[in-house]
């Protein structure tokens, strides 16, 4: 028999105040428009609404609320410092050779210079190959190509996040 009762850490963003919900959703995803919807949704019943959710908004997003979300991602191989979900999430290029690092940093400037605006992939469960092979394989791409890749990558890691949200202890 399955339990009804919502999971504690969703009860506890149900129950957020707007604002404090929103500055959690914001450290999800830095698109404005992503945390309007998922908040204007709230109560959610179970972690899988809130990531059904999630993915309907992302669908929803136009090419200014991708941007914004990428503004919110540092590049991979340069994770924001304090920040440890972005260390957590790019742990893959920690132990990275220095020529591996320094072709990622090529690899990103040149990324960023053709498409204006930073590599963005779910690195998590990722080496530093695997996220170099996929730079080079995706700077061949259109800017609409990679505009809708970049928005499946940014859905895989909002659920990553939102997870981490929802399954919080205390």
């Amino acid at each position: 028999m399955t339990s009804t009762s919502t999971p504690p850490g969703l009860a506890r963003f149900n129950d957020l105040e707007e604002s404090a919900a929103s500055a959690a959703l914001h450290e999800a995803c830095a698109s404005t428009e992503w945390a309007r919807r998922l908040l204007a949704g709230r109560p959610y019943t179970t972690a899988e609404d809130l990531y059904t959710a999630s993915d309907a908004a992302m669908a929803e997003l136009t090419a200014a609320d991708l941007q914004e979300a990428m503004a919110g991602h540092p590049p991979i191989g340069r994770p924001k410092p304090g920040d440890p979900a972005s260390a957590r999430e790019q742990r893959g290029m920690a132990g990275a050779s220095e020529e591996l690092k320094t072709e990622m940093l090529e690899l990103n400037l040149a990324y960023q210079e053709k498409f204006g605006h930073v590599f963005l992939i779910c690195a998590t469960g990722r080496t530093g190959e695997q996220m170099r092979d996929a730079v080079k394989e995706r700077i061949g791409n259109s800017p609409d190509q990679e505009r809708e890749i970049v928005r499946t990558e940014l859905g895989k890691i909002n659920r990553i996040r939102l997870a981490r949200l929802v399954e919080e202890d205390a």
